[in-house]
This record gives C-alpha cells, sequence and structure tokens, in this order.
C-alpha cells in the first residue's frame, strides 16, 4: 500500500511542478506574444474581433508606455492604432492618432534617425486624405513619405497608393505608368506588394479597354488567395465586380459583389461595408436606387469637403506654428549673438581704452622718472664738476695779488648760484619725514626780510602720498619760493595745506610786487610738473598786488 501511494503522490507532484513551470514560461512570454499577435489582427484581420481586440490592446499599451516615458514604444503603439481605426472607417481617429506621433517625433532630438515611423505615418496620412476626397493633400503627404523612404517596399506601396490618387481623379494614363514602373520590378516584391501592384494594374488596365486586364486582376486574386490576404482580397473582387459591371456582365458582377461583402463582414469594416454594399446596389435595375446613390454620394462628398477644410490642415497647422516658432527662435538667438557681439566688442573697447590710459600713465610716470633722475644727475654734475672747479680757480685766484678783487666776487656770485643749482635739483629722501624736509625747504628762504609761515603741513598724512605727488610738490614749492626770492620783493610769504578726499590743495600767496601772468616769469615748468600728474595749478597776480598760486594735486 504505502509503494501505491507513493507511486501515485510523485507523479501527481511532478505533474503540478511541470504546470508551474509552464505557466511561468508562458507568463514570462505573454507580453512579446500579446504584442505580435494583435499586430497581426490589425494587419492581416480575419475574425470580425480582431480589429477592435487589437485597437483595444493597442490603447493600453500606449497608456502604459506613456507611464514609462518609452516615447518610441508610443509611436509604434499609435501606428497601429491608426491603421487599425482607419480599417474600421474612422479616419477622424486614425488622423489623429497620425498628427500625435508626428509630434512626439518631431520634439525628440533623434526624429531625423526614425525614418521608418515617419514614413509610415506620412503613408497613413495620403491614405486618410485620399479617403476623404482631399487628394491634394494625399498627394503632398505621399511625395514628404517618398522623399525620406530608403526600402524599396517602402517605395512601392507609397507609390501605388499615390498612383490610386490618380485613378480616383480619372487620371488613368497617370497611373499606369507608375503601375507599369512597379510591375516592371515584380522580381523584388514580395507576395503582398505583388498582388497589391497586378491588381491596380489590372484595375487601371480595365477602366482603359487594354486586353490584359482581366488576366492581371485574376492573378492578383489568386496570389491573394494563395496567402489569405482577406483586405487584400477585398480589393481584389470590388474591381472584378466593376470589371464585369462595366462589361454588363451582371452575373458574374454580382457573384464578386457579394463575395466582397462576405470578405467586409470577416473584416467588421464599416467602410469595407458601405463600399460593398454600394456595389451591390449599382448591379439593381430600379433607377431610383441608382438616383438614391447618386444623391447620397453627392451629400457625403459635400460633407467631407466641409470637414477636411478643418480636419485636414490640424498637422500642417500645427507644423507652421512650429516653423514660426522655430523662425522666433533664431532671431532670438541671432539677436543673443549679436548682443554678445556687442558685448565682446565693447569689452575689447574697453580694455584698450583701459591699456591706453594705463600705458599712458606708465609712460607719463616713466618720463617723470626720466626727469627726476636726469634733474638729480645734472645737480650732481654742476656740483661735482662745475661747482668745485670754480671754487679750486676762486682758491687760486685769491693768493694771487695780482687779480682785481672785483673779478672774485664775481666769481663767487657764479659759484652761489652754481651751489643753488645743484641744491635745488639734488636727490630729494622721500621715504621718511617729508614734512620735515618739506618744512626745512621752506623756512630755508626766511631770512630777515622774508617772513614765511605754513599752516597744517604737519597735518597732512604724507605716508599715504605717492612719491611722484611728493617730489613734484617739492620742486613746485622750490621754483615758487626761488621765484619769490629773485623777483617778488616780498616781505611775507603763508602757505596754506588742506587734505579733500585723495587730493591735496596747497594755497600759497606772498605780499611782493607782483608780475604780468602773461610772461609768466619762468613758471611754465611748474605747470607741466603739476599737469603730469593729472594736477591743477592756478596763477593770480596783479602788478603791485602780490602773489598767489593755487595747487590741486
Amino acid at each position: 500500500m504505502k509503494y501505491n501511494k507513493v507511486s501515485f503522490i510523485l507523479p501527481t507532484l511532478i505533474l503540478y511542478v511541470f504546470a508551474f513551470c509552464f505557466s511561468l514560461s508562458s507568463a514570462a512570454q505573454t507580453p512579446s506574444d500579446s504584442s505580435l499577435f494583435f499586430r497581426n489582427s490589425i494587419v492581416n484581420p480575419v475574425e470580425p474581433q480582431d480589429l477592435p481586440s487589437g485597437i483595444n490592446f493597442f490603447t493600453k499599451q500606449k497608456e502604459n508606455h506613456l507611464e514609462l516615458h518609452d516615447t518610441l514604444k508610443v509611436i509604434y503603439d499609435l501606428r497601429l492604432l491608426s491603421i487599425a481605426e482607419f480599417k474600421i472607417g474612422n479616419n477622424f481617429n486614425s488622423e489623429n492618432h497620425v498628427v500625435e506621433a508626428l509630434n512626439l517625433i518631431n520634439s525628440m532630438a533623434t526624429k531625423d534617425t526614425l525614418i521608418n515611423a515617419r514614413v509610415g505615418l506620412y503613408n497613413q496620412l495620403g491614405r486618410i486624405y485620399r479617403t476623404s476626397n482631399n487628394f491634394n493633400e494625399a498627394i503632398n503627404s505621399f511625395d514628404q513619405a517618398l522623399q525620406i523612404a530608403t526600402k524599396l517596399k517602402d517605395s512601392v506601396i507609397i507609390l501605388n497608393n499615390k498612383a490610386n490618387i490618380y485613378t480616383d481623379q480619372l487620371s488613368y494614363s497617370k497611373a499606369l505608368e507608375i503601375y507599369r514602373l512597379l510591375h516592371q520590378k515584380q522580381s523584388q516584391l514580395n507576395n503582398y506588394e505583388l498582388g497589391l501592384v497586378v491588381d491596380n494594374l489590372g484595375h487601371v488596365q480595365a477602366k482603359l479597354n487594354q486586353p490584359d486586364a482581366l488576366k492581371n486582376l485574376k492573378r492578383a486574386f489568386d496570389i491573394r488567395e494563395k496567402n489569405n490576404d482577406i483586405i487584400g482580397l477585398h480589393s481584389s473582387t470590388t474591381h472584378l465586380s466593376q470589371y464585369y459591371l462595366d462589361r454588363k456582365d451582371t452575373t458574374k458582377a454580382l457573384v464578386f459583389a457579394e463575395k466582397t461583402l462576405a470578405l467586409s463582414n470577416k473584416i467588421n469594416s464599416s467602410s469595407f461595408k458601405i463600399e460593398a454594399i454600394s456595389l451591390l446596389m449599382n448591379l439593381n435595375k430600379n433607377p431610383l436606387v441608382h438616383e438614391y446613390i447618386r444623391l447620397n454620394d453627392s451629400i457625403t462628398n459635400a460633407k467631407q469637403i466641409a470637414e477636411n477644410k478643418n480636419a485636414f490642415l490640424k498637422y500642417n497647422v500645427a507644423e507652421e506654428q512650429k516653423k514660426t516658432q522655430a523662425s522666433i527662435l533664431l532671431q532670438e538667438i541671432e539677436s543673443r549673438k549679436r548682443l554678445a557681439y556687442q558685448s565682446l566688442a565693447f569689452i575689447i573697447f574697453l580694455i584698450l581704452v583701459g591699456s591706453y590710459f594705463i600705458y599712458r600713465n606708465r609712460y607719463r610716470k616713466a618720463k617723470i622718472e626720466e626727469i627726476y633722475k636726469t634733474e638729480t644727475r645734472i645737480a650732481k654734475k654742476v656740483h661735482d664738476e662745475v661747482a668745485n672747479d670754480m671754487y679750486k680757480v676762486m682758491t687760486s685766484l685769491e693768493n694771487n695779488s695780482g687779480i682785481d678783487s672785483k673779478v672774485i666776487d664775481e666769481m663767487e656770485k657764479i659759484y652761489t648760484k652754481t651751489r643753488d643749482i645743484s641744491r635745488e635739483n639734488s636727490a630729494i629722501d622721500l621715504r621718511n619725514d617729508f614734512d620735515l624736509q618739506l618744512n626745512d625747504l621752506l623756512l630755508g628762504y626766511k631770512n630777515n626780510k622774508v617772513n614765511v609761515i605754513t599752516r597744517n603741513l604737519s597735518k597732512i598724512s604724507w605716508n599715504t602720498v605717492t612719491e611722484h605727488k611728493k617730489t613734484a610738490i617739492y620742486r613746485v614749492l622750490q621754483e615758487l619760493m626761488t621765484n619769490m626770492r629773485k623777483h617778488s620783493q616780498a616781505s611775507f610769504v603763508t602757505l596754506i595745506f588742506k587734505k579733500e578726499g585723495s587730493k591735496i590743495q596747497i594755497i600759497y600767496r606772498d605780499n611782493g610786487v607782483g608780475c604780468d601772468l602773461f610772461k609768466k616769469n619762468g613758471l611754465q615748468h611748474t605747470e607741466s610738473r603739476i599737469a603730469s600728474l593729472n594736477g591743477t595749478i592756478n596763477f593770480e597776480s596783479k602788478q603791485g598786488d602780490g602773489f598767489k598760486a593755487s595747487i590741486i594735486i
């Protein structure tokens, strides 16, 4: 009993494990298998529920892929939804799916690589416009698809669809040229493409009463029947029924018209059913039926044209808006570039101007330093060579009793002038106690005849003043005081020092005889010194009314 029990349980357990593993395997394959299954239901529907179930599946797929931000799969879902809606007869929904997919492609940076998707969408858009009797837009859409198509398969289908437009417009010769061109490449076509081309070629030949028409129509029917191409068979039976109807063979025309209706029921497409019923009604001999068909077609066409005015422009209007926005964006970019270039040019201009002033300032400082060095060098040379030589000559003459004392006095005056020139241009120690040096300079001109008074000299923070400015102040005041001693006959001199921000103001005044400012009395040199440091010096004087100078540096 134990053996029997175990032998019964073990196979049962193995069976459950196998079933469980199989179910896991099936579950793992379900998404891809389901997608392929429902794609085939849309591309080649066989049962009435194929198209509705395909639409339901890919609508859910689209929502899932939107949540996952998988744009490529959303575009794929929209393409299949557009095909399915078109086959059912919902042109409006089909067009919306195409427009949505094209907008998604245009929003992607890699849109130029999605050639197959764009070709398929433009081709589908052309088919929708053809059904809506909007032939010009249909041809434009097919031409857009042809411009980017790289595969023969795509070109064959698009050219075939474009030729169908010419057939609808009764331009059979134009359509025939395209169909013959495609028929010449039949060795490169697959069964679906071959059935498509041969059927349409036969249909146009029938309209032009060419002898090979029926042979090509039957050949296309056989190809499609062999490959179970339901939609293709619907087209073949329609064309065969029309062929026999045009030739008054109503019996055969009725046979194929009934086959067309049976196929439309199998496809479960409203547009296909309407086409089949219309074909059957054309076989009815009652004149009222034909009048009804004519009036209904007229009203339907009028409605379709009215709808097209609003519907078919949606995508093109959106594209124009995008082009306008792109143009505005391009203008903004160009404006920003122009502004950037102008800013760069302005910055370069500022750098050049700044460089010019920096160079000029450095040049001016270098020139001032060179002047000071030259003055110091001349002063040293005058002292070391001229003054010392004069002193030796004077000493020698004083020991010579035969020399007139007046000559010695004149030479002594020359020696004194030489020594003064040397002292006036000797080097200045600017590192420490400049206020004491300046005060010593000014008080050096004080004697029994001239009283010199300074005010606020020690209150100036001379450590913050540059050496160039201190040197200029020293030399200018030295020249003013020397000029006073030589020419003014003044008995009283005042110098007032003020600090105003970063500038120093010095006011010089004496009570001398004054001077004629037009003659300047050798004061031009003081002006050039002050001007070299961007300072100012102003003179005020009248004959008999003293002399005044105001310095700002």
